[in-house]
């Protein structure tokens, strides 16, 4: 099967860890050695979140007196991209010996006049309380907004249109190397009257990138790992439960948070309305067992997974 695997970035960066590079780069060699077992079976692409990371150094660049002026997100979002990506790259190169590898600094196509400039909504960087975080909203000029329990600064999250890259990272593919791109959903880039391409000062939800470009490499499987083990049904009542096997029309009937898990679930059913095929959110360790069809949420057209004639 080919699959696409969209990481998250508290996969790499746990909440209320110190967000040094030996930390995550530990992290992203735990995360890897589970990935490489998906890839000794299948075409694998990963691409993978950067919010914690993100939000870290466009602190660093905002209260860093060197410089006149902070650098733009979309430069911040390349930057994380090649640091995950040198870590994923490596990690895997280590796990699979032999095995042809490359990390990709790639663009995502966005509208300028997308509402979501309007609005933000991504959350990026550390968590911090109440207090903390209104106090660095006033200091630094940021929008802030409740991540459950905590409180995380939020920044435009325009819908992707297109990864610039994908047709040499379908050629790649075809060629039998494992992807690292579009992480962090991409640099976030606009097109002028005359097809001259720009960044712009936003964050890519990155299981929206990977939905999309899973469809246009024609993945037979899209998972999101993360965290939590499935998606939960009345979330934090005493009546919440897994949601094991599902379909795109059941999940939209439930209302998610739409910084968190939100996302997410329209990622997956946009790939299995437009596809027909699997997708599914899970655990970052119960990769294998979410395309065995035992783990994690698994979202298809008529909820079930045909095993027999996937793998």
């Amino acid at each position: 099967m080919r699959v696409l695997v969209a990481l998250g970035g508290n996969a790499l960066m746990k909440r209320g860890e110190k967000p040094d590079a030996d930390t995550q780069r530990a992290n992203v060699a735990v995360a890897l050695k589970t990935l490489s077992k998906v890839a000794e079976r299948h075409e694998l692409i990963i691409t993978h979140g950067n919010g914690p990371q993100v939000g870290v150094l466009a602190l660093e660049s905002t209260s860093d007196p060197n410089l006149t002026k902070p650098y733009p997100f979309d430069t911040l979002v390349a930057e994380t991209q090649g640091m995950i990506g040198y870590w994923m790259l490596q990690a895997l190169q280590n796990a699979l010996p032999g095995r042809q590898v490359i990390s990709i600094v790639s663009q995502t196509l966005v509208s300028a006049v997308d509402p979501a400039f309007d609005d933000p909504t991504k959350f990026v960087g550390e968590v911090y309380d109440e207090e903390e975080a209104r106090k660095l909203a006033e200091e630094y000029g940021w929008t802030v907004k409740p991540d459950g329990q905590y409180w995380r600064r939020v920044v435009p999250s325009p819908k992707p249109q297109r990864v610039v890259e994908t047709r040499l990272i379908r050629k790649l593919v075809r060629d039998g190397v494992t992807v690292v791109c579009a992480g962090g959903g991409g640099i976030p880039v606009i097109r002028d009257e005359n097809g001259r391409l720009s960044g712009v000062e936003a964050v890519i939800d990155k299981d929206l990138t990977g939905s999309l470009l899973a469809e246009s490499l024609e993945c037979d499987a899209f998972l999101i790992l993360t965290d939590v083990p499935r998606v939960m049904r009345d979330f934090g009542t005493p009546r919440q439960s897994e949601i094991s096997h599902t379909t795109p029309h059941e999940l939209r009937s439930i209302d998610f948070p739409e910084g968190s898990m939100g996302p997410k679930v329209e990622a997956v059913c946009r790939f299995v309305e437009t596809t027909g095929d699997m997708a599914a959110i899970g655990k970052l360790d119960e990769a294998m067992s979410i395309l065995e069809g035992t783990a994690g949420t698994i979202i298809t057209p008529n909820a079930t997974w045909p095993l027999s004639s996937t793998l």
